[in-house]
């Protein structure tokens, strides 16, 4: 049997400490990120799978059983202090670390198996070179999206709006004020500035679940993403209650108009 020195996950923790030239603080626990109440009302500190104190950074590796049920893994005949099975428990603890950490002003990066080299059983082939090129891409993106995030929303509290938890995990930010709520799709700088615009206009998108008029839409990017994002004309994103906010390289935001 494997150890955690040669696993997958630490392997990329590995690389990520490369790119990023710190050594990572591995399952490192934050007095913040804790579990459900067990026996006693205690609740034991959630770990994160690696914490570069000097980059803000928290790096997140999820193996297939993190997104998929897995028997062998969710023990679905054992029920864990959270009252259900433990693959239901590990899902509702991947989605506290993803609310908790960014709210602590943490960056978090979730890195999967299919971002890098992987067989289709979620191994790792540990194609060093390319997988150091793809986590170079995802480390440097999310980067530069937690500062747009982080911006907009020192920019929507300013504006009197109140952060809330999302409807859906993968939102990047939501917040209300009053009877509006807005729904936030952030974007850093990228090199594929037409392809990203395109998919965060895709994921707001599927998240039009709720026909209320009191929600609006927001794509947050970077200056050099603004004139990607208003490709798509004045007139559908009137009609969608999408609104594009450019975050500038100091950080400060504007609504864009047409």
């Amino acid at each position: 049997m494997g150890t955690r020195d040669d696993s997958d996950e630490a392997y990329v923790v590995g690389l990520c400490g490369e790119i990023l030239g710190e050594v990572a603080l591995t399952q490192h626990k934050f007095d913040w990120l804790l579990g459900d109440p067990g026996a006693g009302g205690r609740q034991a500190r959630l770990p994160v799978d690696a914490y570069w104190p000097g980059h803000r950074l928290v790096v997140e590796y999820r193996e297939l059983q993190h997104d998929q049920p897995m028997p062998h893994f969710d023990k679905p005949d054992r029920m864990t202090v959270s009252g259900v099975h433990r693959g239901e428990q590990r899902a509702l603890y991947d989605a506290r670390r993803d609310s908790e950490i960014p709210a602590h002003g943490l960056r978090l990066v979730v890195i999967r198996p299919a971002d890098l080299n992987a067989d289709n059983r979620g191994r790792l082939r540990r194609n060093t070179e390319a997988d150091l090129a793809a986590l170079r891409t995802l480390l440097a993106r999310a980067g530069d999206e937690g500062r747009v995030t982080d911006a907009f929303r020192t920019w929507l509290l300013a504006e009197g709006w109140t952060p809330a938890d999302p409807a859906d995990r993968w939102t990047d930010l939501e917040a209300v004020r009053g009877p509006e709520r807005l729904i936030c799709e952030a974007k850093g700088r990228t090199g594929e500035k037409g392809i990203d615009a395109d998919i965060a206009y895709g994921r707001l998108l599927r998240r039009m679940t709720d026909e209320d008029p009191h929600i609006r839409y927001a794509l947050v990017v970077a200056t050099s993403s603004a004139k990607a994002a208003q490709r798509v004309p004045a007139h559908v994103r009137r009609s969608l209650r999408i609104d594009v906010y450019e975050v500038t390289d100091d950080d400060k935001v504007h609504r864009l108009t047409d």
